[in-house]
């Protein structure tokens, strides 16, 4: 179940766009959120002298979707530089530090190779990374701590925008009301969530696409990359969904399981056989 906190944004410059830092109520740590383009002024800051893991973030050379690279640093501002320099991808940052003295190398370490394989398995956004690193060697005393700094930033990064290691978003209410796409020989179950859509592991999808589907670019090469990085497995005549995966809509939830443009809110039913649409309209009008 998921536990109410706080957060408090501190718009640094006064540019909401600009650098913000990020507190939550009683944790040692902090973030720091701030374009590419103001590094130059960001990396004064004192909490930039510190241990850290840090995120970066920016488009793709396809321009479909986000790139993420995850980094360590000890202390974080000469990886930064480095990466100004030598990446070019990234157009924002997110760094996660402490006070002095309460990160040190293994336990960033730690940090990042439990991030790299989290985003790796959520297989929601590519990552810039070429290794897993391995995890570092903690105490029982340290591992625990550090298990509870990364439960911390995994909770506020949905806050920040960025829903890179989120495995399965929750349902929208305290109820998931599952709805079934059942057409053209497959069967695939899923519910809305705040982030989208879920199509649910197990689920169904159709080999051959139409001349339509193929023409919606980001719809064909999204699914080109389902196959590759193993979301869809070929079963049968079918793809199956290997895991949860978060569509921007029910449309293109659909689209990903019937292979052809579709109403994704006349598609998904619920088990009385009503529409999304239906649903949504009986709904707005309680």
């Amino acid at each position: 179940m998921n536990k109410p906190f706080s957060l408090r944004i501190f718009v640094a410059d006064g540019d909401p766009d600009g650098l913000r830092v990020v507190e939550r109520s009683n944790w040692i740590g902090k973030a720091l959120m701030f374009p590419r383009a103001l590094l130059p002024q960001v990396k004064q800051r004192d909490e930039l002298k510190q241990t850290g893991v840090y995120l970066l973030l920016g488009p793709r050379e396809d321009g479909e979707g986000e790139l993420l690279y995850i980094g360590e640093g000890d202390p974080v501002r000469p990886r930064l530089e480095s990466h100004y320099v030598q990446k070019d991808f990234w157009t924002r940052a997110i760094c996660f530090i402490a006070a002095p003295g309460q990160l040190n190398k293994a336990h960033v370490q730690f940090l990042e190779a439990h991030l790299i394989r989290l985003a790796k398995a959520a297989r929601r956004v590519p990552l810039d990374n070429a290794t897993q690193p391995l995890e570092s060697s903690l105490s029982e005393a340290d591992r625990a701590d550090m298990m509870v700094f990364l439960e911390n930033m995994l909770e506020m990064l949905p806050v920040m925008g960025v829903h890179a290691f989120e495995s399965s978003p929750a349902p929208i209410g305290r109820k998931e009301v599952l709805l079934t796409c059942n057409a053209k020989g497959v069967l695939a179950t899923g519910f809305e969530s705040s982030q989208g859509f879920v199509v649910k592991a197990g689920s169904q999808a159709v080999v051959a696409v139409t001349p339509s589907f193929q023409q919606m670019r980001r719809s064909s090469d999204l699914r080109r990359e389902l196959i590759e990085n193993g979301a869809l497995a070929r079963e049968g005549d079918a793809y199956r969904f290997t895991q949860d995966y978060v569509f921007s809509s029910p449309s293109s939830a659909s689209d990903m399981v019937l292979g052809t443009c579709s109403n994704g809110r006349l598609m998904w039913k619920d088990v009385q056989g009503r529409t999304l649409k239906e649903w949504q309209a009986e709904q707005a009008s309680v």
